[in-house]
């Protein structure tokens, strides 16, 4: 006759391997599946470059934080700042010189220099940020939310 407590432990370590093993599958998984929270970069203010960087009917596409915001200077010399994603499928803008406008190539989506959306499949204008001019230096700033 076997020993009930041999019997026992080995049932025990069984049962304890294949909750180790069991784990350790589904701990990557869930890992896999729920991302980490990241903190959002409290960013105000982004100097983009001085004035002779953007020569007139121009853009560049700069980070604002964790966006991407498109920098348009004007042929008359203004400029402007806007969101560079679209809001229709969050693909990124870009502008188109000849139009004078924002052009989405994802779905053929037009916004003039505002952001508001002229055509296409865009339901919302896109966000304006704040430009201003110190030192030469083109700054943009995130417009006040309150």
């Amino acid at each position: 006759m076997k020993n009930p407590d041999r019997k026992k432990f080995l049932d025990i370590m069984l049962g304890a391997g294949a909750t180790a093993w069991l784990a350790s599958i589904l701990y990557p998984i869930s890992k896999y599946l729920i991302p980490p929270s990241v903190p959002d970069s409290n960013v105000t203010n982004v100097d983009v470059g001085s004035i002779t960087e953007f020569p007139p009917n121009s853009s560049k596409i700069i980070r604002f934080g964790r966006k991407p915001v498109i920098v348009i200077r004007t042929k008359e010399g203004d400029f402007k700042a806007l969101s560079a994603t679209c809001t229709h499928l969050d693909c990124n803008v870009q502008y188109k010189t000849d139009t004078e406008q924002i052009w989405c190539a994802c779905h053929n989506g037009f916004y003039n220099l505002e952001g508001t959306n002229l055509s296409g499949p865009p339901p919302k204008p896109l966000a304006q940020y704040n430009v201003r001019i110190a030192n030469e230096k083109v700054i943009i700033s995130s417009e006040d939310m309150s």
